[in-house]
């Protein structure tokens, strides 16, 4: 799905935020989070990816840095609580990054840019949130192979919720990403993603359905 990459994370880092003393100890600090041994598909090599899809996207935004510092902080917490989870990520921002020399305006957006990852609906005039969004998503134009790999992570990683109750969400939350107008919102995103990406989630819907209906019919 992109042409670039993001080998060097620690690099990728330095290069944000600079070599700083702060800098560095927040950057090491985000790093161990991305690697938290309950993560499956939230891991390193997410955020590389987004952070590489970023590369790409980037010329659209009006602020590229604080676009690419709200993919590290994105999901850096993430207990499997949708909503939550990019509240407290937000709000890790907020905290940290001032000690590093961002300015208070940035701060604030890479907050909210992280906010919206909870719904991934950027308004029309938001170039920022566009890139981000689409830079997140781009996963789901993934090949089938890659596409399968990628829900079958997820999956693990909500290996507390039954099937039943995981089905009924996930389809949900498939079934509100297909009825909207478009699944990117910047034109390199639907150039590049939509097609592929539609298919697939129509697919995963098709595979949970199929599954539910399975289940249903072997009850007694």
């Amino acid at each position: 799905m992109t042409t670039s990459t993001v080998p060097d994370l620690s690099l990728a880092w330095r290069d944000l935020a600079g070599s700083g003393p702060e800098a560095q100890a927040l950057g090491r600090d985000l790093l161990e989070r991305w690697t938290e041994p309950h993560r499956r598909y939230h891991t390193r090599d997410h955020l590389r990816a987004v952070l590489a899809n970023v590369d790409e996207l980037g010329g659209l935004a009006t602020d590229v840095s604080a676009v690419r510092y709200a993919a590290w902080f994105h999901d850096a917490v993430h207990n499997g609580d949708p909503g939550e989870d990019e509240e407290r990520s937000a709000l890790l921002a907020e905290e940290t990054l001032p000690r590093c020399g961002v300015s208070v305006e940035r701060v604030a957006e890479v907050a909210r840019l992280v906010r919206l990852t909870a719904t991934h609906q950027p308004a029309d005039d938001d170039p920022n949130g566009r890139v981000l969004c689409d830079a997140d998503l781009a996963v789901l134009a993934g090949q089938p192979s890659d596409y399968l790999a990628y829900t079958t992570a997820v999956r693990e990683e909500y290996a507390h919720v039954p099937d039943a109750e995981f089905r009924r969400g996930r389809a949900e939350v498939l079934r509100r990403l297909l009825e909207a107008p478009r699944l990117f919102h910047t034109p390199l995103g639907r150039a590049r993603w939509e097609d592929r990406a539609r298919v697939n989630v129509r697919a995963e819907l098709l595979r949970l359905e199929n599954g539910a209906s399975a289940s249903a019919s072997s009850q007694p």
